[in-house]
């Protein structure tokens, strides 16, 4: 499911049927019908067309932004776990008055410094990110560093770049690979709620949180395709996001590997 919603996305110059810009007199708040499949909103616009694109700025916010910001601050976290002392305590304060705000309060907060913009919302879900990340890694690190193979290699003399490189990321890859594919929901839900309260992308782009917010504004009962579809492309890029997530836990993590057959 998240490969169709991503290649939809990738290809959507190619199969979308309309202009997500342009109006159309008899597609205004029609249903879904032969010439316009999933309908239109509330100016004309087709619904099929701005989903395709939508899916374009919805879906890069949400990689780009986890991308950068859980790698960024997985790798902080497995640094200050190692390096420790008064670094690790500098760096843990920070992310603690990070971690201090709701989420979607800080989102709104850095958009609003930042202004409205695709790269501006990346920015700040990356700042979300990185605390987040952080944290969860550290913790992975902080077990790793103890094991035999890491004093061994301190023992023969290795340096502290090649250990962090060689012995402590790889064997935090895991979590940080759960970690990101649970992530890219949560940045998608935050970039459309962004959008929603207008605080998101430009009007002029068509997002799903946007789709969303536009089919608020009219009679939901009345016209309830504007919302049914940018709702269900949401939750199934969510939905697929997760247990994608899930799987990948199951298989790398060697201590659920034995517990999946039984």
């Amino acid at each position: 499911m998240l490969f169709i919603l991503v290649m939809s996305a990738v290809l959507a110059p190619w199969i979308s049927p309309y202009d997500p810009k342009v109006p159309y007199v008899e597609a205004v708040f029609t249903g879904p019908n032969t010439t316009f499949w999933l309908g239109g909103d509330q100016i004309g616009r087709d619904i099929l067309s701005r989903l395709l694109w939508g899916g374009r700025i919805s879906l890069y916010v949400g990689l780009a932004s986890v991308a950068v910001g859980i790698s960024t601050g997985s790798l902080l976290g497995v640094v200050t776990a190692y390096v420790g002392g008064k670094f690790d305590l500098v760096v843990q304060r920070i992310v603690d008055a990070l971690l201090s705000f709701p989420a979607i309060i800080l989102a709104l907060t850095l958009v609003a410094l930042f202004g409205a913009s695709v790269n501006n919302v990346i920015i700040a879900l990356i700042i979300l990110f990185i605390p987040g990340a952080t944290r969860t890694l550290r913790s992975q690190a902080l077990a790793v560093k103890e094991m035999d193979y890491v004093l061994a290699a301190r023992a023969i003399g290795a340096s502290q770049m090649r250990i962090v490189l060689q012995y402590l990321v790889p064997n935090c890859f895991a979590i940080f690979l759960v970690l990101a594919t649970i992530s890219v929901g949560f940045a998608i839900v935050v970039e459309s709620s962004l959008s929603f309260l207008g605080l998101g992308v430009p009007p002029d782009q068509a997002t799903w949180g946007r789709m969303l917010a536009d089919a608020g504004r009219t009679d939901i009962q009345s016209t309830p395709w504007a919302s049914l579809f940018p709702g269900a492309a949401i939750a199934l890029t969510v939905f697929s996001a997760n247990f994608l997530g899930d799987a990948m836990r199951d298989v790398l993590d060697p201590r659920l590997r034995g517990t999946r057959g039984a």
